[in-house]
């Protein structure tokens, strides 16, 4: 399988991540898409073939095999890459959108026209919406398989010896699994690996909720301030009105004369 559509979304996608983000994005191209396509699908090979049971009945070894293994784990593992890559798809299409928005204005209303977005690429309206419901989707995705490949193979470690009595098979016969040990090893890491990947997509969805909800605060309270500059310098200008207008005075009491008596 070709890997490069997803090692050319990631790169893509990752300046418009967080921190979070970035980590996630490591983790997925470093421990789980490399280690499927350099190691795992080597482990697993043609697992059929290798899957072996002490009789001869024909169809007894491929009716075992597919009651043990119904969903070989390397697609399973493919299918979860798959689906959990590309809604990161989503950002890229939602800030080219923009992009393309912001080319159409200035066209229609020149190059020195107001921009519809300070940044096209920074997660402010629909575009925080879109991050935030990729990293949802994210999460139920690596959580649905995960319980998937629990529910499936019963668990997560693999048996040497298996016992089978799924007709045709005569009676109950021993089936052995190739390299269970670094099957099981192999298992064990893609499981941790896509519970850590979770972990992130909460601490980053925390974190853009978070830091919504201090923008939201201080928004309200620097309106609350200039709506309450505003008021008190209408109460000033009021009260500097009131000042400048001649009010009710008495009438002036002329000064007594006094007449002088000369002798």
């Amino acid at each position: 399988m070709n890997w490069a559509f997803l090692q050319g979304l990631l790169s893509g996608v990752n300046k418009y991540s967080t921190a979070f983000g970035r980590v996630w994005l490591s983790i997925v191209f470093l421990f789980r898409v490399m280690v499927f396509v350099v190691a795992a699908e080597k482990v697993w090979g043609d697992e059929q073939k290798d899957f072996k049971c002490n009789t001869a009945q024909p169809g007894c070894h491929n009716v075992c095999y597919d009651h043990f293994f119904p969903v070989s784990h390397v697609r399973l593992w493919a299918l979860q890459l798959i689906f959990v890559t590309c809604p990161s798809l989503l950002v890229v299409m939602h800030v080219a959108y923009r992009d393309d928005r912001e080319r159409k204005h200035r066209l229609k209303y020149g190059e020195n026209c107001d921009r519809l977005y300070a940044n096209t690429g920074k997660k402010r309206g629909g575009l925080w919406w879109t991050y935030v419901l990729t990293l949802v989707f994210k999460i139920a995705v690596d959580a649905t398989f995960v319980y998937l490949v629990y529910h499936i193979y019963e668990g997560y470690d693999f048996p040497s010896l298996i016992k089978c009595e799924q007709e045709p098979c005569p009676n109950k016969v021993d089936c052995f699994i190739a390299r269970p040990t670094e099957k099981r090893i192999f298992t064990i890491f893609m499981v941790v690996t896509s519970l850590a990947c979770i972990v992130l997509s909460i601490f980053e969805i925390v974190y853009l909720v978070g830091k919504k909800c201090r923008e939201c605060i201080i928004s309200s309270h620097n309106s609350r301030r200039s709506t309450t500059n505003r008021m008190h310098s209408g109460s000033n200008l009021m009260e500097s009105d009131t000042l400048k207008v001649p009010g009710k005075t008495s009438p002036e009491t002329p000064a007594p004369s006094y007449s002088l008596a000369i002798s």
